[in-house]
């Protein structure tokens, strides 16, 4: 009997559509796609100082999700309709997958405002009914901000859903614990990889992220009062064993065991000066 998954975590990269920029923003001045979005990220640049496109212009390109069972032990980390990599298949494949496996609890990092809502767009733009995920029960909704029993989005537990700024976002939580945070690709960079025929790169940047999100998730659980210490750390040596068990036939998780750093716990000094 295969085992139960009680959480999916994941991350989403994804590219601007030209066609669709084009049409809305610039109507008329007959502009390629690639024209288009350099237009729109030069006037994001200027304006907010950032290339960043909005998620109602984009498409998912790469989604990775990692299959975690009820006790917080990683089953599986899959990269959707790799190495295809079809929005439609992708965005087809997320809704089915929480379907099949009984409406898991999804975790993001920042997933509420970007991941997710990206996600969601791809089913109205693929034609995909979503009854389940739109039902609408009060408070127990699934897309209720407050719902984390559907979501939990880890930026907005560790910011009290706004109160405070997580400055340095999952790349300093990652790192906090001596997990890699970002290498060598950023999200500002997805949309140069995609026009440079690089997919697999972009895979590979996502499957990491959510790496890093999974161990951002664990220590939450410690924060939380939902899993020990020990039992976190043992958790940890465990998945650093499975990524190593898999690094040969994987470029990104022998990526990222290279940067890997494992986290200096100080109550085990403590307890060695003692």
């Amino acid at each position: 009997m295969p085992e139960k998954v009680s959480h999916l975590i994941f991350d989403a990269e994804s590219i601007a559509d030209g066609e669709l920029i084009a049409k809305v923003r610039y109507p008329g001045e007959q502009l390629t796609p690639k024209e288009a979005v350099t237009k729109y990220q030069d006037e994001l640049m200027e304006q907010k100082g950032t290339t960043f496109i909005p998620h109602t212009f984009q498409m998912p390109i790469s989604v990775v999700i990692a299959k975690v069972n009820p006790d917080f032990e990683i089953i599986d980390l899959v990269s959707l309709d790799e190495p295809d990599f079809r929005s439609h298949v992708i965005t087809a494949h997320f809704w089915k997958g929480w379907e099949i496996y009984r409406r898991p609890q999804w975790v993001t990092f920042n997933g509420r405002s970007f991941d997710l809502p990206l996600m969601e767009m791809a089913a109205f733009r693929f034609g995909i009914s979503l009854p389940k995920w739109f039902s609408d029960d009060g408070y127990k909704s699934p897309r209720n901000r407050f719902n984390s029993n559907s979501h939990l989005d880890l930026q907005e537990l560790l910011t009290n859903f706004g109160a405070a700024r997580l400055n340095g976002g999952l790349n300093l939580a990652s790192k906090l614990l001596g997990k890699p945070g970002k290498m060598d690709l950023r999200g500002d960079q997805v949309q140069q990889q995609y026009d440079a025929g690089e997919l697999q790169s972009i895979s590979d940047y996502c499957r990491c992220d959510v790496l890093d999100t999974y161990f951002v998730f664990l220590r939450s659980m410690v924060l939380c009062g939902r899993l020990t210490l020990e039992r976190e750390i043992e958790i940890v040596a465990n998945t650093k064993h499975w990524i190593e068990e898999r690094a040969d036939d994987c470029k990104a998780y022998s990526d990222y065991l290279s940067h890997w750093d494992d986290w200096h716990d100080p109550w085990e000094s403590e307890e060695l000066v003692s």
